[in-house]
């Protein structure tokens, strides 16, 4: 027969468990401290030693690091899938930029339909705290502070869809996201209409997300989409065509 012996699970196997499907669910993000050896122990209920042992076997399975002088950490490794250099390139390059943007109309499409179907009360809360940030943000006229937001706007959604691959795909390229915002919002900021219309463009998401309308969010994720990329390709034939123009000037004014 194939039945063995119930065993009871040691202490410190039950806090691996605990630890791996908060990393896995995306509750612990990674560069993440935990709590302190001490609140830990009285948090979970179990003695220092079966910490520490649980701590170790998460740090040989790569999932913790223990950084000297500052505490446990959710390992940085599990945070990227491309090293920063790559990351930048991809985003300051048209080829990568206008794929990547692909990717996402797809990828986030897919995840807004799911946060739509799928998503808590609770995870939609979230989302809408994001977006009134954005919209408290945008009178400031402070790229950085609203490009920040829109990624964190975009990883939620992606967070409320409850696919633990889907989650950690994205957020693996989370670097690259944050980097292909903020080059995004930087050439979209010199067309004066285009910072009013990417806070119109989040409303619409939001909007359907809150009336859990599946086919609306995706709707609105790829109109998004969409208008970054045709605004980007419009801009940088502004820019070829202005760098053409002060060519000619130069010439003219050499013929006096």
């Amino acid at each position: 027969m194939p039945f063995q012996p119930v065993q009871s699970e040691k202490l410190s196997q039950s806090v691996v468990r605990q630890i791996e499907q908060l990393i896995l669910r995306g509750i612990l993000r990674p560069g993440e401290r935990l709590p302190s050896e001490r609140e830990l122990s009285e948090k979970m209920g179990v003695s220092r030693p079966s910490l520490r042992e649980a701590v170790a076997e998460l740090q040989t399975r790569g999932l913790l690091e223990s950084r000297a002088g500052a505490g446990i950490f959710v390992s940085d490794a599990l945070g990227s899938t491309f090293p920063p250099a790559l990351s930048r390139l991809f985003a300051t390059h048209d080829e990568a930029v206008f794929d990547y943007l692909d990717f996402r109309r797809d990828m986030e499409g897919l995840a807004g339909e799911r946060a739509a179907r799928l998503g808590s009360d609770t995870d939609l809360q979230v989302i809408n705290q994001i977006f009134l940030k954005m919209e408290a943000a945008h009178p400031k006229r402070n790229p950085a502070e609203e490009a920040a937001l829109d990624a964190e706007f975009h990883l939620a959604i992606v967070e409320a869809s409850h696919n633990v691959i889907m989650l950690h795909m994205m957020r693996s390229m989370f670097d690259l996201l944050r980097e292909g915002v903020f080059y995004n919002r930087k050439v979209m900021f010199k067309q004066r209409t285009t910072r009013s219309a990417l806070l119109d463009q989040h409303r619409a998401i939001n909007d359907a997300l809150l009336a859990r309308d599946p086919s609306g969010t995706r709707a609105a994720i790829e109109a998004h989409l969409d208008y970054v990329g045709a605004a980007l390709s419009d801009q940088q034939k502004a820019d070829h065509n202005e760098a053409v123009a002060r060519l000619r000037l130069q010439q003219e004014q050499t013929r006096g």
